[in-house]
């Protein structure tokens, strides 16, 4: 009796950690035998030429050239932005990670830290060292205003969130919106609009061309005096020289930052030690190994079976 025919898909990363068994033994599990994964250095010349589907994390572009019938990559990640800007293969299709678990993930975090600013955590931690006992004004969430700069799968789900749990929650994203029970706006007239109204600023939005140094001086500056930001999406969203000097100038009151523009961050980065600044180690929405496997997989046998790709297709002239 014949063995059958199974399907084998190539995983390519830089990392050595994003490629190793703990990842294609996720993703082959999540296939529940209708095809195997393996690390791209694994194939034979054989299964390269056959590929028509790579499963990717921050790959090496030199690599997809060995790959020849390639038409379409999976990205294991939500934010797909080097991935476009290096992969140089405008007929290839790239689908970004869209994983339920992820996006509650990132909700808990959201709200997590929002509660840390809006319950003034950072005065209480500087108070300890201080040694000063005061209370600080108690503010209702329904008197919280919070924004979310960015209102994809997401920003959606973290606005939702913050609103099961009371505050006042308004959305910003580059075209309109509707979701309900949050205010939404968009364009650079609603940016303005929100962001006079903000007492806590959380940024989700991509990377793109558009959207880098979109947190400037100008931009700070229409927040209200003493509101503070958080930034879980990407570094390079946020001109740091402006932060920096919003919050010296006492203008923005504190910044959560997960995000840098290198990371990990330097040790004589000056964010390490501003007492306006808590610095995470990029921890807000941690990709889940079993959960993104299904999705991948799901998203893979789709196609097989339907030709449809699935609706987390990026959109190169958008960048996301």
């Amino acid at each position: 009796m014949s063995t059958p025919f199974l399907p084998v898909l190539p995983l390519l990363a830089r990392r050595a950690e994003h490629r190793d068994a703990s990842w294609t033994n996720a993703l082959t599990a999540a296939f529940a035998g209708r095809a195997e994964v393996r690390a791209f250095e694994q194939l034979s010349e054989a299964e390269r030429q056959a590929t028509e589907i790579a499963i990717v994390a921050d790959p090496d572009p030199a690599q997809l050239e060995h790959l020849p019938n390639l038409k379409w990559v999976h990205s294991l990640w939500a934010g797909v932005e080097r991935l476009v800007g290096e992969l140089d293969r405008p007929d290839l299709d790239i689908v970004r990670l869209s994983d339920p678990r992820m996006a509650d993930i990132m909700a808990e975090a959201v709200l997590a830290w929002t509660l840390y600013l809006h319950r003034d955590m950072p005065i209480y931690a500087r108070q300890q060292q201080q040694k000063i006992w005061a209370e600080a004004d108690y503010v209702l969430p329904e008197d919280r205003r919070v924004t979310i700069l960015g209102l994809g799968y997401l920003g959606s789900a973290a606005a939702y969130r913050l609103l099961t749990n009371g505050f006042s929650v308004r959305g910003w994203s580059r075209t309109q919106k509707s979701l309900a029970g949050i205010d939404c706006h968009s364009g650079e007239d609603g940016m303005q609009k929100v962001l006079t109204e903000t007492d806590i600023a959380v940024i989700l939005m991509p990377l793109t061309q558009d959207t880098r140094g979109i947190i400037n001086a100008q931009s700070l500056a229409m927040l209200p005096a003493g509101a503070q930001l958080i930034n879980f999406s990407r570094g390079p969203l946020i001109d740091d020289a402006a932060l920096l000097a919003s919050l010296d100038s006492g203008h923005l009151k504190h910044a959560v930052l997960d995000v840098f523009d290198k990371e990990p961050l330097p040790r004589d980065d000056p964010y390490w030690t501003h007492p306006g600044v808590t610095v995470l180690p990029h921890v807000s929405g941690p990709t889940t190994q079993k959960s993104s496997a299904e999705v991948v997989a799901e998203n893979v046998q789709t196609w097989w079976e339907t030709g449809e790709l699935p609706g987390s297709l990026v959109d190169r002239n958008r960048g996301y």
